[in-house]
C-alpha cells in the first residue's frame, strides 16, 4: 500500500502536470498541503483533474503545486489569485466557518463517503445561503472518517484521556476535546510528527488515515476508537470565482454538470475511505501498535458528551438562521439512505 501510494503520486501527478497541462487548453494551478505521498495528493488530485478532464473533452486540466502556503492560508491564496483551487479544512480557520461543523458531528453512522454525499446535499439545502465561502466557488465538499485518539501513552478508557496534552484540528474536534477533558494544542497535520516525537503532545485527534498519512505509527502507537468517531472533519475543495468566470461557457457547464458538487464529492468521500483503510491495515501491521475499542460503559458516557455538543452545534447554526433540526435529521436520513 505504501509503495502503491508513493508511486500514484509521484507518478499521476507527474503525468497530470506534465502532459496533459501541455495538451489542455486551459491549465490550472492548485494548492495542496499535504505530504506528497498523502491520499490527497496520490489519489484525489489526480482524480479530480481527470474528471474534469474527462467532462471538458481534455480542454482543462491542472497542475498541483506543493507548499505555496500554510493550511490555514489557503482560501486566501486562491482570493488572492496566486492558485485557482485548493483544499481547505475548515477546521484551521475557528469562528470564520460554523455551518460546516453540523457534518462534524459525532454520532453519525456510516464511512465518509455517505457522510460527504450528504454533505453536499445537506449544503446546498440548507448550508449555502449562510455563503460562508463567500469570494470563491465551492466545488465538492468531503469529510474524513470517524475520529480516533492516537496518543503515545496508553490509553483504554475516556478516563486515561483526561489532562493529555492533545493536538485538536478545531471545530467539533475542539468541542469534543473540551468535554473528555483533553488540553488542546492546535498545529496542523502536517505537523503533527514532530509535535508527538518531540513530547510537546501526547495525543493527536485524527482519523485512520494518519496512521499511514502522517506516520503516526511512529509516534503515537495507541489508537482508542469509538464507534461512529469522535467526531469528524469538514473539507472543501474551493475554486476562484474569477477563474471559474472566465472559462468558455461550454467548460464551465461541464463542469457545473458532470464534476462539480455531488460527483466529486462522492469521489473524494470515496477516496477518503481508501486511505482509512490503508492507516488501519498499517497499524494492524505493526507489532507494537494496539486499537482500543471504547468499552459499553465508555459508549454510553459519550453519548451523554456528543448529545451535549449536538446540542451546542445546533444552537449555533440557529443563531445563523439556519433551521438547524431539519438539516441534522436530513444528514442522518441521506447516511442510512446510503447503507
Amino acid at each position: 500500500m505504501n509503495k502503491m501510494l508513493t508511486l500514484a503520486a509521484s507518478a499521476a501527478i507527474a503525468a497530470l502536470t506534465t502532459t496533459a497541462a501541455f495538451a489542455a487548453e486551459i491549465t490550472l494551478t492548485v494548492s495542496s498541503w499535504t505530504p506528497p505521498t498523502h491520499g490527497i495528493n496520490a489519489i484525489m488530485w489526480p482524480n479530480l483533474i481527470k474528471m474534469m478532464e474527462e467532462a471538458t473533452d481534455g480542454k482543462v486540466t491542472a497542475e498541483v503545486k506543493l507548499g505555496l502556503a500554510p493550511p490555514p492560508a489557503q482560501m486566501d491564496l486562491v482570493m488572492d489569485g496566486a492558485a485557482d483551487m485548493t483544499i481547505i479544512f475548515h477546521g484551521y480557520q475557528p469562528g470564520r466557518f460554523v455551518g460546516t461543523k453540523l457534518i462534524e458531528l459525532p454520532g453519525y453512522e456510516g464511512n465518509a463517503e455517505a457522510a460527504s454525499v450528504a454533505y453536499w446535499a445537506v449544503y446546498e439545502k440548507y448550508l449555502a445561503a449562510m455563503n460562508e465561502h463567500r469570494g470563491v466557488k465551492v466545488v465538492a465538499l468531503m469529510t474524513h472518517g470517524p475520529g480516533v485518539i492516537h496518543s503515545n501513552k496508553e490509553v483504554k478508557t475516556l478516563a486515561d484521556l483526561k489532562g493529555l496534552k492533545t493536538r485538536l484540528g478545531g471545530g467539533v474536534s475542539g468541542d469534543v476535546g473540551a468535554e473528555l477533558g483533553l488540553i488542546g494544542i492546535r498545529v496542523p497535520a502536517p505537523k503533527v510528527y514532530e509535535t508527538l516525537a518531540s513530547g510537546a503532545a501526547d495525543a493527536v485527534a485524527m482519523p485512520f488515515e494518519g496512521r499511514k498519512g502522517f506516520k503516526l505509527t511512529e509516534v503515537a502507537k495507541n489508537v482508542l476508537e469509538m464507534p461512529g468517531g469522535f467526531y469528524r472533519g469538514s473539507f472543501a475543495i474551493l475554486m476562484s470565482q474569477e477563474k471559474f468566470d472566465s472559462l468558455p461557457a461550454d467548460v464551465q457547464k461541464a463542469l457545473d454538470e458532470k464534476v462539480f458538487g455531488a460527483p466529486a464529492s462522492k469521489m473524494l468521500g470515496a477516496a477518503w475511505d481508501t486511505i482509512d483503510d490503508i492507516g488501519r491495515k498499517a497499524t494492524m501491521d505493526a507489532a507494537d501498535n494496539t486499537i482500543t475499542m471504547a468499552s459499553e460503559a465508555d459508549q454510553k458516557a459519550f453519548a451523554v458528551i456528543a448529545e451535549k455538543v449536538k446540542a451546542k452545534v445546533l444552537s449555533e447554526l440557529k443563531a445563523k438562521g439556519v433551521d438547524a433540526d431539519a438539516a441534522y435529521a436530513m444528514v442522518k436520513a441521506e447516511m442510512a439512505a446510503a447503507k
